[in-house]
């Protein structure tokens, strides 16, 4: 007796779900139910329950209704909070204070509310891995990096460091084969919506380059060449002055730097980061300093990823006797925290 009931309730709760979604039209006809998450004015990010986030072009969207407040943030600073639905190239917004329409080209960004308690927030990772052999020979690898960032409409704050120890016992002889540290800090300032101002400091340590510590102090111009929801490709350069402290020796330099960055994201589930700086010695002509990191990511759960980094440093005037080139290849779990672990 209690069947039919039970199946007109769970009909009855199958479509409240779809109605409070939100929807978003395209121009072709097709549909997408979800959950809108946030907009950069050319494109927009919606999450549905059968494909995971999904990111639509504006120039594709017909109509866009949601069921949920949006914050929307116009280009002049102003924010209105409220339900959202689109006419043309206009969007109207249900405020609390009435509606309010807003030409689209006058909007900067638009997030969910969810999306807007987390601007602003610090999040970053925790990387780890481990490596271990017994036997005749034992072995043991061992790589931590961590990383925090703070973002905003006019700010970056980048904090981070990694570090890598591996050692050997070969009958009963136990040798240390490698120790590095390598941190620092960033801080880029949007100057308009392509240029930004950027200032850092970075720490090395390699034992095997005895290299006890360098230090170097930098800052300059960048330009946001692609900014879109998914793809930020930057380019940047500047001055840099490099004190380096080796065993046996102290050496200071003016340098330049010249660099690129690439945050690439696939899809939900896999994304790529990759980074490289040029640094032309000004006070040694000829001699130079190349970073590079790149890194490939693929997400396991809410707060769990699979990371694969690759980082290079190169150093044209290494200590005599010692090589220029140090290559690390780790692969481990990440553990990610505040917006990053969404």
């Amino acid at each position: 007796m209690l069947r039919k009931p039970l199946v007109y309730l769970l009909a009855l709760y199958v479509c409240s779900a779809a109605a409070w979604a939100d929807q978003v039209t395209l121009a072709n006809g097709d549909r997408i139910t979800g959950a809108i998450k946030s907009s950069d004015g050319s494109s927009l990010i919606i999450k549905t329950d059968y494909a995971g986030e999904l990111t639509v072009k504006w120039s594709a969207i017909k109509t866009v209704s949601s069921d949920q407040p949006l914050y929307v943030i116009g280009k002049d600073g102003r924010v209105v909070v409220g339900k959202v639905t689109t006419t043309d190239d206009k969007i109207a917004v249900a405020s609390s204070s009435g509606e309010v329409t807003l030409a689209h080209d006058s909007i900067k960004t638009i997030r969910s509310e969810s999306e807007q308690h987390e601007y602003g927030a610090w999040g970053g990772y925790l990387d780890s891995g481990l490596s271990l052999s017994r036997g005749n020979s034992d072995t043991t690898n061992f790589t931590l990096g961590a990383n925090a960032v703070r973002a905003t409409e006019k700010s970056k704050t980048t904090i981070f460091a990694t570090s890598l120890y591996s050692k050997s016992d070969v009958l009963g002889l136990s040798t240390t084969t490698a120790s590095a540290i390598n941190a620092g800090l960033r801080y880029d300032r949007n100057l308009s919506d392509r240029m930004f101002a950027f200032a850092f400091t970075n720490f090395d340590h390699d034992r095997f380059q005895e290299l006890d510590l360098r230090n170097v102090l930098g800052g300059g111009l960048g330009y946001h060449a692609v900014k879109t929801a998914n793809t930020t490709f930057d380019l940047s350069g500047g001055a840099t002055f490099n004190q380096e402290y080796f065993t046996t020796l102290t050496r200071k330099s003016a340098e330049v730097v010249a660099g690129e960055a690439l945050d690439h994201k696939l899809n939900g589930a896999v994304s790529l980061h990759e980074r490289l700086d040029f640094y032309p010695n000004v006070t040694d002509l000829g001699q130079y300093r190349v970073v590079f990191d790149t890194a490939a990511i693929t997400k396991l759960a809410k707060f769990l990823s699979w990371q694969v980094d690759v980082s290079d440093r190169y150093e044209s005037n290494p200590l005599f006797g010692l090589k220029g080139n140090d290559l690390l290849l780790t692969t481990g779990i990440r553990v990610t925290f505040g917006p990053q672990g969404k």
